[in-house]
């Protein structure tokens, strides 16, 4: 849910603020490529292939899929995440899954508390192991990570960044954030991972 939404008319001089934040061509390469995608979610047949994409990728990184129709109460469960669900949201789960050391994978929602889409909330808070502190750092880093395999895959990375709250604190210190968890994600060797181009294009042709 956006925080304090943009209007249309207005959002290309809100990027162009952010955009000029940026002092480092790392975070400023990834956030062309995020830049560059729509700002709406697809829908009809482009989301299924969206969908069908996010589903490869999640293969790829050997991260288990519930068969069609399992409909899971978690987006994770410790054992397969739920593949019925929007690209996006699977790209999401894919990047905690990366992200998560291998104890982690094995807890609900990645022991990190409920998320927005989690139907039993209580069970998934009784499976967190992290502070909220933490749990913050893990939900930027993988919100990033996740949005930069959608711009590699160029399916709606912008409607994320939109969505996840990324122009927040514009005028503060949302470049700043954007660039520490861009940084945490290079140095652990994670920043690139997203941006495999012929990941990519192999994903496309699906």
């Amino acid at each position: 849910m956006i925080l304090t939404p943009i209007p249309r008319d207005r959002l290309a001089a809100a990027l162009d603020r952010f955009a000029a934040q940026l002092d480092d061509p790392g975070p400023q390469t990834a956030f062309t490529s995020i830049r560059a995608t729509a700002p709406e979610r697809a829908s009809g047949e482009v989301a299924e292939r969206h969908r069908q994409q996010a589903i490869a990728i999640a293969r790829q990184f050997g991260v288990p899929v519930h068969p069609a129709g399992t409909h899971p109460p978690f987006n994770w469960d410790g054992t397969a995440l739920d593949g019925d669900t929007e690209a996006y949201v699977i790209l999401h789960e894919v990047a905690h899954f990366v992200l998560a050391p291998p104890e982690r994978r094995r807890l609900i929602d990645f022991g990190l508390g409920p998320g927005p889409d989690t139907r039993e909330r209580i069970a998934a808070e009784h499976a967190a192991v992290l502070p909220l502190l933490q749990r913050e750092t893990d939900e930027a880093e993988a919100s990033l990570l996740g949005i930069l395999s959608e711009a590699a895959l160029d399916q709606p990375a912008l409607a994320s960044f939109l969505d996840q709250n990324w122009l927040e604190g514009l005028e503060r210190s949302a470049a700043r954030h954007f660039s520490d968890v861009f940084e945490r994600l290079r140095r652990r060797g994670l920043a690139e991972i997203a941006l495999p181009l012929d990941r990519a294009s192999q994903c496309a042709a699906l």
